[in-house]
């Protein structure tokens, strides 16, 4: 932090912009979370935010059951692979490989984590695993498992804004006090100048002016990638974040700092910013890329299909004294007041491989 009060970050933006003018929110996004993750654990009690891996193990179980389940049902290829997008502190690998194993699957374990600090304690929790700085490193003649949670949520999206004058690009901007280099202004969202009505899908073209939308340049290449490898490779990937299935406009930008939501503009590099995943958007890709399989849901329907309650169950019985402390687990994980309903399920598989289990049947 400076002495005036705002983060290295903020004085650089500020700079910036004084200099050349207002930067897109995908620019003022990506770099505050490059800052952010580069230097710190933020997972936990102590950090920023809690997953729901750290919530209970039996996330992770639920996940390991699933990949488990597909293996099974593939024929047991011996050479398959885990792959975990943002392993977070490895906490989801370990539960769902301790599953795994125990019906005999046991994969090589590929990470792909741009955080050092992060890499050290993934290394910790899972020592052998080899890491990976994007999707296009991972191996490429074996079969993919790979599990994504809250991993896409922090990719850099792009707004665009319907102003009277046509489709333009949200842009973040010093308020105007700060026009004068005056210590500890603030930044504001503004709409910028260029028109950009041509990468408007059709979908959005006549849409009302103050009508507001995402696109996620980062997740899009994701997906594209991860879809051509399903159909080449062969394997599964199961994808768990918060966001919507059906297209849906409004900005959902929002940051977290000691697990309290502050504003996205205030403290660039020192909070967690995330936007909603667009899965109606990723499930485009994949089937141009064409895909044979895809399916997603609400992460309560996914667990409880997959059997939590049941895993609930055995936990307690097992530890009667911990029995309000997995019942609350299950409650959070599963009820749509808590993650149940805002966290959304996103499954593919390809080049051979049977559909996911949990998921109810395509039309």
């Amino acid at each position: 932090m400076s002495g005036s009060g705002r983060t290295d970050l903020a004085e650089s933006f500020a700079r910036l912009i004084r200099s050349d003018g207002p930067m897109p929110v995908a620019r003022f996004m990506g770099e505050s979370n490059a800052r952010y993750y580069a230097a710190r654990d933020p997972l936990g009690a102590a950090g920023d935010f809690v997953t729901a891996p750290d919530i209970s193990q039996m996330f992770g179980e639920m996940v390991g059951l699933w990949l488990v389940d597909l293996w099974v049902r593939a024929g047991r290829p011996a050479d398959a692979i885990y792959a975990e997008l943002g392993p977070g502190r490895g906490t989801l690998a370990r539960d769902a490989l301790r599953v795994m194993r125990g019906q005999g699957l046991e994969p090589q374990v590929h990470l792909v984590e741009g955080s050092p600090a992060l890499r050290k304690v993934q290394g910790e929790a899972l020592p052998g695993a080899a890491f990976h700085d994007d999707i296009a490193s991972l191996p490429e003649d074996r079969p993919l498992l790979l599990v994504a949670n809250e991993f896409l949520d922090a990719l850099p999206v792009r707004q665009l804004v319907r102003t009277e004058a046509g489709w333009r690009e949200r842009m973040v901007a010093l308020a105007p006090e700060d026009t004068a280099d005056v210590p500890g202004a603030a930044f504001v969202f503004t709409a910028g100048t260029q028109p950009m009505d041509a990468a408007v899908s059709e979908r959005w073209r006549g849409a009302p002016v103050g009508t507001l939308i995402e696109t996620c340049p980062g997740a899009a290449a994701a997906m594209a990638e991860l879809a051509r490898r399903l159909t080449t490779q062969g394997g599964a990937a199961l994808l768990i974040d918060y966001g919507h299935l059906a297209p849906r406009a409004g900005s959902t930008l929002q940051a977290v700092r000691a697990h309290a939501k502050v504003d996205p503009l205030a403290l660039p590099g020192e909070a967690d910013l995330t936007a909603h995943v667009d899965f109606a958007m990723l499930a485009e890709i994949a089937q141009n890329a064409g895909v044979p399989w895809i399916a997603g849901t609400t992460q309560g329907a996914w667990l409880g299909a997959v059997g939590i309650e049941a895993r609930a169950q055995a936990l307690s019985a097992r530890a009667p004294e911990r029995a309000e402390e997995v019942a609350a687990a299950h409650r959070r994980l599963v009820h749509g007041d808590d993650m149940g309903d805002l966290f959304k399920v996103f499954a593919l598989s390809g080049g051979g491989w049977p559909p996911g289990a949990g998921f109810a049947p395509q039309a």
